[in-house]
């Protein structure tokens, strides 16, 4: 039997703790995808209200239903928060706070810069000022 066989294995991923900067390159990804997917919603929705004024009425109308509304917010949020940790990479990629500790600093403003990025867009798209 050789070593590698004798460790423990823990395939529960909710039972271990990762660090922040494991969270914020999660939620990156995370973000990646939904843009990829909603992209592909995006387009026809677009396609569909630019063929006849039948079809932009029908967008409209599929805008004004409040489960696509939260689509649009979670697909905006997945953009702010993308947007957000792309900075944070590219600010690493030039050489600044390489350290684990600026690193996890980073993590945690672009977590809250995240945050607030979503409470921005639900407060636009749900309590609209006009």
């Amino acid at each position: 039997m050789s070593e590698s066989d004798d460790r423990p294995v823990n395939l529960d991923l909710f039972s271990i703790r990762f660090p922040i900067t494991a969270i914020a390159s999660i939620l990156h990804r995370i973000s990646g995808v939904v843009l990829f997917f909603g992209s592909f919603v995006f387009m026809y929705l677009l396609d569909k209200s630019l063929v006849d004024e039948a079809g932009f009425g029908e967008v409209r109308m599929l805008i004004a239903d409040p489960l696509t509304s939260v689509v649009i917010w979670c697909f905006l949020v997945a953009l702010g928060y993308h947007f957000i940790a792309g900075i944070k990479h590219m600010v690493m990629d030039f050489g600044y706070a390489e350290t684990f500790e600026a690193g996890s600093r980073l993590s945690v403003l672009s977590i809250a810069l995240g945050i607030i990025v979503a409470i921005l867009f639900g407060g636009w798209l749900w309590f609209p000022m006009f």
